[in-house]
């Protein structure tokens, strides 16, 4: 299956991003997003007896009016449908699966996801949106591969499944849209680069990994954008900025997922809380690589916080720990 590039060539599709998530009949509504994945659980989730699994990954289940989204898929092969299944949630009835990046713990789940769903609808999870570098190499001193997603590529689209891939936001539903590579404007880069995370870049040459394929998800609503993110490799701040002068200017309502803090410094800490403040962001689901600390400290800067798996955010109540009935 031929993978498709949402690129320049997409001309007046694009337009100004800006513009057109303010028209009325592109704002989103009924939205809900639901953890399936992170690095806490649940008992009983939901009122109901199952038990939930833990794991340090990430995945979330949207829904935006009658269409429903994934975003990433774990890490362990079977963690997403067990939990999906326990939280009573029918995976197969998305056909489209957001990645916010390359890395395993965001898209470890995949194949089975597809192999699994596709029993029972053979569209399920058949649109793949990616961002642009994904598919890069990552050597390995060894001589090895780092990076398992071109290898998962040629499976996938055997299934006929399509990857498209973006250089830029664009709007992938009526106000559903994904950010693709987010600019580097403030140094937010939380997490290990060094010798031993390498990418080859156009020229052929290695380079540092700083995950240029991290992207994030955005419904635009009434009430402000939803944003989720898988690790934020981009930055929780930039990303924030990003969408706020590209796909929409109304004051971010929540970001929801990975955000690479757990390691951050106070100094790190006091100027990220500051700056999502400014924004106005007034919910924050701080799961996965956050840490538990920075989601403390973020909430003394009065926007509201919670972390379980199972944890439901819905446009205009705000957020459902996970323990709560659906």
């Amino acid at each position: 299956m031929k993978t498709l590039l949402r690129s320049a060539f997409m001309g007046a599709c694009v337009l100004s991003a800006a513009v057109r998530a303010q028209s009325p009949d592109l704002l989103a509504d009924r939205v809900s997003v639901t953890v399936l994945t992170t690095n806490t659980a649940d008992l009983g989730v939901g009122g109901q007896q199952g038990v939930t699994q833990g794991e340090w990954s990430f995945a979330a289940w949207v829904e935006v009016g009658d269409r429903a989204i994934l975003f990433d898929t774990g890490w362990s092969p079977d963690n997403v449908l067990a939990n999906a299944e326990t939280l009573g949630i029918d995976l197969s009835v998305a056909e489209d699966l957001v990645l916010s990046h390359h890395h395993d713990d965001h898209t470890g789940g995949l194949e089975t996801l597809r192999r699994e769903l596709s029993k029972k609808n053979p569209a399920a999870l058949s649109r793949i949106h990616v961002a642009e570098g994904i598919f890069r190499s990552r050597p390995l001193a060894d001589g090895g591969e780092r990076n398992s997603m071109p290898a998962l590529r040629d499976r996938i689209e055997a299934t006929g499944a399509t990857f498209i891939i973006y250089d830029r936001p664009t709007e992938i539903s009526p106000g559903v849209w994904v950010t693709g590579p987010v600019p580097r404007v403030h140094a937010e880069t939380n997490y290990p680069v060094g010798p031993n995370w390498q990418v080859v870049g156009d020229d052929g040459r290695q380079v540092a990994d700083t995950v240029p394929d991290s992207q994030s998800l955005v419904i635009v609503t009434p009430d402000g954008q939803i944003m989720l993110s898988g690790c934020g490799h981009a930055g929780l701040v930039n990303t924030l900025e990003y969408v706020s002068t590209r796909i929409s200017d109304h004051p971010p309502q929540a970001a929801i997922g990975g955000f690479h803090l757990y390691a951050a410094t106070s100094e790190v800490m006091s100027w990220t809380s500051e700056r999502i403040a400014d924004l106005g962001l007034r919910h924050f689901v701080g799961a996965h690589c956050t840490g538990i600390e920075s989601v403390f400290t973020i909430r003394e800067w009065r926007v509201s916080t919670v972390i379980p798996l199972g944890t439901r955010y819905e446009a205009g109540r705000g957020m459902i720990p996970g323990n709560i009935n659906r």
